[in-house]
């Protein structure tokens, strides 16, 4: 699960993109609303956390426009305003509401329960090509029938390949959906996942090399 946070204080920043990390949230952080709504064009997000005043204003007439815009991301609020009339204004564009200074705990535990409550597109529950299953829902991966045993990232390389099966993927479009920006992932780190997958999916080789341009997975 993607998660945005836009707080302009850099502790406060770091430590929530830390905890968040720490349970398991890919995590795009930036410092104030023209970044957020770059951010949000650019990505696909499960939550996002907005703090309440930033630098070019309230996030809160910023949600709203967004909002009529179509956006449809759940939104936590963070804010040291904590006045009922603060909070009401909040909920009615934000789907929650957490006040400053905060429990790092019950931030991640709210997060995670906005993101189940994440729009989703209709999409296969099973991904195919060739021999090759990938199970949406319950995050399995199978080759002419066995098991396989994926990290994470590997997954979600895999799963970006399967969606766009026999089509040429950038290398860039698969660092974007497999790691999040304050990964800084090195030059050969695809190369790395993509070799691993190979290994673990066996001959013949599903996934191919596109010189130039990124991989194909294709039978």
């Amino acid at each position: 699960m993607r998660v945005l946070i836009v707080e302009d204080d850099p502790d406060l920043r770091l430590a929530v993109g830390a905890a968040l990390r720490g349970a398991g949230f890919a995590v795009d952080a930036v410092d104030d609303l023209p970044a957020a709504d770059e951010a949000l064009w650019v990505n696909s997000y499960d939550c996002a956390v907005l703090d309440r005043m930033l630098p070019s204003g309230d996030s809160v007439g910023f949600l709203a426009a967004k909002r009529t815009a179509g956006l449809l991301t759940p939104v936590l609020f963070l804010t040291a305003r904590d006045a009922v009339a603060d909070r009401i204004a909040g909920l009615a564009h934000g789907d929650d509401y957490l006040v400053k200074p905060f429990a790092v705990d019950e931030l991640v535990a709210r997060v995670r329960s906005l993101c189940r409550r994440a729009p989703r597109a209709a999409e296969p529950v099973v991904l195919r090509c060739g021999d090759l299953e990938m199970d949406l829902g319950s995050r399995q991966v199978r080759r002419g029938g066995v098991l396989l045993t994926l990290t994470r990232t590997e997954f979600a390389v895999l799963e970006l390949l399967a969606r766009r099966a026999g089509e040429a993927v950038p290398r860039a479009e698969l660092l974007a959906h497999g790691w999040d920006e304050l990964a800084a992932p090195a030059t050969n780190v695809l190369d790395v996942v993509i070799a691993q997958l190979r290994r673990k999916l066996r001959p013949p080789s599903l996934i191919h090399t596109e010189h130039r341009v990124g991989y194909r997975l294709a039978p």
